[in-house]
């Protein structure tokens, strides 16, 4: 019997993917982040994240997430009010601390008969060549939220639960964050497609050619599982001219239930990568369960993951592979939280001149999730990645 692996399709040295969990497992370090936005309440179902930060030609930082507040998905808004605001940060002095600067209700990006029942992820881009002669540079916000007024595809009709919607993801365009105005929003992408029914949690990143690369989750209309897709905006015209919706499946083992990519870390390329082809490192939310469960009494005690407490993996892709992923957290998830239920989740970056920060949600002792930070300096990259 032939068996065919496909675990390592792509070429790349055993030792160079150990460096590589090395600097993400330095970059995710659960003991050295820090607190840097809380949740409305310090309790279980509330949380802030769901977004990322960026950076304008000034060296400010610009931060977009979520306060979520308690509530179960399966009831709509009732029992508990779920994704509750979509807010922006900025920071001027490298992060150190944020002053709120935008928000956004679920009323505000509401629009025609869609109204919002939820917030969820959302990605700030800031972008090069600006919309007007006066700016070089503008911002591109992708929201995702579950809006009512939808319906689910011919004969599943009775899958749609009173008082739930379909997520889908708008985007807001604007010179800058104050310019991201409710009335600009347009539908970015959305689905009929009963399998990738529901499409949310934007991110991505630029390519060399200058289009946007925004990677997302999908559900199928049943929620029994979660996967990652991804749509290229083009460059020049800014129209969608590809969607992928099946490039990262899920996993199988920790991860079978369910691979919510959320990241693309363009790796520098430095040390023992300067000479190969640019390395994407995809940060991912999984689980083995879509619902918590009671183990076994003598089953091994670690964090398992489920809805709204995913644990994190890992994985990569490199320049001539894409869209080929592969795993590098094949058997067992590689971030954990050291408290609370261990959630790790929603993992972002920023790449800059002086080393990468990454910021993820956190699962705290109370069971609360608030937004963390850490930094690793190039220093500190070109020492795990040296010769």
């Amino acid at each position: 019997m032939k068996i065919i692996d496909t675990r390592n399709a792509i070429e790349l040295d055993q030792g160079i993917r150990e460096r590589l969990k090395e600097l993400a497992l330095a970059l995710i370090d659960q003991e050295k982040a820090r607190i840097i936005i809380e949740p409305m309440e310090r309790k279980e179902g509330f949380w802030f994240g769901g977004g990322n930060m960026a950076e304008d030609d000034s060296g400010n930082f610009y931060l977009c997430g979520r306060y979520r507040n308690a509530g179960d998905s399966r009831y709509g808004t009732q029992k508990g009010t779920r994704g509750f605001e979509l807010a922006i940060f900025k920071s001027e002095d490298r992060g150190k601390t944020f002053k709120k600067v935008k928000a956004f209700s679920k009323k505000d990006l509401s629009y025609g008969d869609r109204e919002v029942i939820s917030i969820e992820g959302s990605w700030l881009n800031i972008k090069s060549g600006g919309k007007s002669t006066d700016n070089a540079r503008y911002m591109e916000f992708y929201v995702s939220t579950e809006k009512g007024g939808v319906e689910y595809p011919e004969g599943l009709e009775t899958f749609k639960k009173p008082g739930t919607g379909v997520w889908s993801i708008d985007l807001i365009e604007g010179e800058n964050a104050e310019a991201l105005e409710p009335a600009n929003i347009n539908l970015f992408l959305d689905s009929d497609d009963s399998r990738f029914l529901h499409i949310k949690d934007p991110f991505g990143f630029t390519n060399d050619r200058g289009d946007t690369v925004v990677g997302f989750c999908t559900h199928p209309f049943c929620w029994t599982s979660s996967n990652s897709g991804f749509a290229v905006r083009d460059g020049e015209t800014d129209k969608i001219k590809e969607v992928n919706l099946t490039f990262f499946p899920r996993g199988y083992t920790w991860d079978v239930a369910m691979t919510r990519a959320t990241d693309f870390l363009k790796v520098p390329k430095r040390g023992i990568l300067k000479e190969l082809p640019h390395i994407y490192l995809i940060f991912y939310d999984g689980g083995e369960s879509v619902r918590k469960y009671e183990e076994h009494p003598s089953a091994v005690k670690r964090p398992r993951g489920y809805s709204c407490e995913e644990i994190g993996g890992l994985a990569f892709s490199m320049d001539g592979y894409f869209p080929v992923v592969e795993r590098l957290s094949v058997e067992l998830p590689m971030f954990v939280s050291p408290y609370g239920t261990g959630s790790s989740r929603y993992v972002s970056t920023l790449v800059t001149e002086e080393g990468i920060y990454a910021l993820w949600q956190q699962s705290q002792n109370d069971l609360s999730q608030p937004l963390v930070i850490n930094f690793l300096s190039n220093r500190e990259i070109d020492e795990i990645l040296k010769g």
